[in-house]
């Protein structure tokens, strides 16, 4: 289904269909956790309680399905494996050579290899996994993304999914902060 944008320019609504120029993102449906076009965050329980720029990441493919490496030789499909996301990062197929055909196929491909792959928490993990779908695709031109790379951009461009995504986040790490500075303080 295409429609006409305010200049003039053909959109599509339906993201398989959708070109290396078209202009209109499928919807966000965050009550089924379906983030087309995106890379999602949550929190790792104890981890990001200490270190909270330190998450779990999966990329989704055109239709909003979240892909991430969960674990030794096991990629999950809609179900991130320290539940659902906290955090999003928008990207636009418009930046693929090939548009959402090729999004859907590199993230299709970094799954396939990582499902073969050992999980290492240190040098190939769910960051990893996203670097590659990201490479595959040579988005934006590049084929050098990282999973520091990533962990830096979603800090720092990332939303949240609402008051509950920051509440996700950064609780855990309050009160572990308030703990310390309490037990410090009456020392």
């Amino acid at each position: 289904m295409t429609q006409t944008t305010p200049t003039g320019e053909l959109a599509t609504s339906n993201p398989t269909e959708m070109g290396a120029t078209s202009l209109e993102l499928p919807n966000i449906d965050f009550q089924n956790d379906h983030y087309p076009f995106c890379i999602v965050w949550t929190p790792i329980p104890i981890l990001t309680w200490f270190f909270p720029f330190i998450g779990h990441m999966g990329i989704c493919m055109s239709n909003g399905v979240i892909r991430d490496f969960a674990g030794s030789y096991f990629v999950s499909e809609d179900k991130m494996a320290f539940g659902r996301p906290a955090r999003y990062l928008r990207l636009h197929p418009k930046y693929v050579e090939g548009g959402g055909f090729i999004w859907d196929e590199s993230v299709s491909k970094a799954s396939v290899l990582y499902g073969t792959r050992m999980h290492n928490l240190f040098c190939d993990n769910c960051h990893s996994h996203v670097a590659t779908a990201l490479c595959g695709m040579r988005y934006k031109h590049r084929t050098n993304w990282s999973m520091c790379i990533l962990a830096f951009w979603m800090f720092f461009c990332g939303r949240y999914v609402g008051i509950k995504g920051f509440i996700k986040t950064w609780l855990p790490f309050l009160i572990v902060v308030a703990i310390c500075g309490t037990l410090t303080y009456y020392q």
